[in-house]
């Protein structure tokens, strides 16, 4: 029997939606604690902006915006969703706060959501489905076309690292300093169908590798692809994975600018070939960003030439400035510019933390952070 075909929805071309995953904290020691039932309730009960869903563990919950061609709106879209989401946690007593992953909760303690569809991953994946209570940020570009989609997945790829270092958010991972300026990569890169997206660079192509994968079992629907970068076809839209969830909403903002402009970029001068170079590092520069971030190294693909991280970051920033200022993204670039000067929040919260030498402070600090922030 022949698997049906994807079809892909038309979208406006570089049209912008962002999904964050969020921690909900107890007040009184700082550890993930259940909730997501109790907030989605209280806040299903008067009109809010952004969509709201549980997810697969109930100490995480899950806001989407609609779509937006403005970075502005965006931004704008999400504040409004936090003071509906804060003002429910309030009244619980919950704190809700950003970052990759809980400093110092432990998986075994999780309960899985009560949903089919959570049952079915816990079911499967054993405890890697619990282990899977990290933190992302998801970013949804509008795609006019499947072919446009696939050429977006590929070209961006060569971005990742910049992606990785931007959002790192999860130094500390089970009570202990990983090392890592992000440890949620190591949670994901477990399961199966995690990494790269296979070079597929047509959408007719792509339906014929989706239908071999569904008629062998391998796969049931996208769902199942937990891909750095992945089409959407429902959406029409290709959807980054690979963000730690920020600190703030106006760093959530930022990235959701920086993707736009590079893929306004990438697609008005196709700058390199779509071909099986742009893997060949592939693994190396992710593992070099989420280990150390922006003091990291970062072989370019084509070239092949080593070079700093933060070099590589800033001097595409100079090379994208024309399309930041027709899309008028950069006040935002120029924030994410001098994260890459002076940390991320994987350094504040190392910082933070000597300070006080205390995880659930830390944490704490994070929920007033989230609460505070722009």
């Amino acid at each position: 029997m022949n698997a049906p075909l994807l079809e892909f929805t038309h979208s406006a071309s570089l049209s912008l939606g962002v999904e964050l995953e969020l921690q909900i904290v107890s007040r009184l020691d700082g550890d993930l604690t259940s909730g997501a039932a109790e907030l989605l309730a209280l806040i299903e009960r008067r009109p809010h902006p952004g969509d709201f869903k549980p997810e697969v563990t109930d100490s995480m919950i899950e806001v989407s915006t609609g779509i937006h061609t403005h970075c502005q709106t965006l931004h704008a879209e999400l504040q409004g969703a936090r003071a509906a989401l804060l003002g429910a946690a309030d009244k619980l007593n919950l704190l809700i706060c950003g970052g990759g992953a809980h400093p110092f909760q432990h998986w075994a303690k999780q309960k899985i959501f009560d949903k089919p569809r959570f049952h079915e991953v816990s079911e499967l994946y054993g405890y890697l489905a619990k282990q899977f209570t990290v933190f992302g940020q998801h970013i949804h570009v509008g795609c006019s076309s499947g072919d446009e989609a696939m050429f977006l997945l590929h070209a961006l790829s060569r971005y990742i690292p910049h992606l990785i270092a931007l959002s790192a958010a999860s130094p500390y991972y089970q009570g202990v300093d990983t090392a890592f300026e992000t440890s949620r990569l190591t949670a994901i890169s477990a399961f199966p169908l995690s990494g790269r997206a296979p070079l597929v660079t047509s959408w007719e192509a792509f339906n014929t590798y989706f239908a071999d994968m569904q008629t062998t079992g391998v796969v049931q629907s996208m769902k199942d692809f937990y891909w750095d970068i992945r089409p959407k076809p429902e959406f029409g839209t290709v959807e980054i994975r690979i963000f730690d969830t920020p600190l703030t909403l106006h760093q959530a903002a930022a990235l959701a600018a920086y993707v736009q402009t590079l893929s306004r970029y990438l697609l008005a001068e196709r700058p390199f070939p779509i071909d099986e170079t742009l893997y060949a590092v592939y693994t190396f520069n992710r593992f070099q960003a989420a280990r150390f971030g922006f003091a990291g190294g970062l072989i370019d693909p084509v070239s092949r030439q080593k070079r700093l991280l933060r070099d590589d970051f800033i001097e595409t920033l100079a090379r994208i400035a024309p399309h930041a200022s027709a899309l008028d993204t950069a006040l935002f670039l120029e924030s994410l510019k001098g994260i890459a000067e002076s940390g991320n929040d994987a350094r504040w919260m190392r910082e933070t933390y000597a300070r006080s030498q205390s995880l659930p402070d830390l944490v704490w600090r994070q929920a007033q952070r989230w609460r505070d922030s722009p």
